[in-house]
């Protein structure tokens, strides 16, 4: 079940926001001094393209450097990533089959905001990174 509701979300939404981060992760990567900003957002764009079957949890070894980078993540590249979801998420919830993932957009803000200092894991083992 999870196959197909990854397919189907690659089809529906995926993609195109998995484009959005890896455009962000690339002009991070440009700007050398924000390499961590631009390895933080392939992670993501990864999840967004499979998101089905993995969930993410908080790390308790970041830092305070984590959350001032945060700070920064949300000025520059953050609230435009987050739009991104939200857009999405309306357009899909327009039908009755593009709700679940309209939630699932929703979901993926939080991560979108402040993506640093959070691992992605399978669901299996939600609390493996703990």
């Amino acid at each position: 079940m999870k196959f197909i509701l990854n397919v189907l979300w690659l089809i529906l939404s995926g993609f195109w926001l998995a484009l959005g981060y890896v455009l962000a992760g690339i002009i991070c990567c440009i700007l050398i001094i924000t390499i961590p900003f631009g390895i933080a957002s392939f992670r993501i764009a990864g999840y967004a393209l499979w998101p089905f079957g993995r969930t993410t949890v908080q790390r308790h070894d970041a830092g305070a450097g984590s959350a001032i980078g945060n700070v920064i993540w949300i000025i520059f590249a953050g609230w435009w990533l987050a739009l991104g979801h939200i857009l999405t998420g309306l357009v899909l919830c327009v039908t009755i089959i593009g709700i679940p993932f309209g939630i699932a957009n929703f979901k993926m803000i939080p991560l979108s905001l402040l993506p640093l200092g959070r691992e992605i894991v399978p669901t299996d083992e939600p609390f493996a990174a703990r």
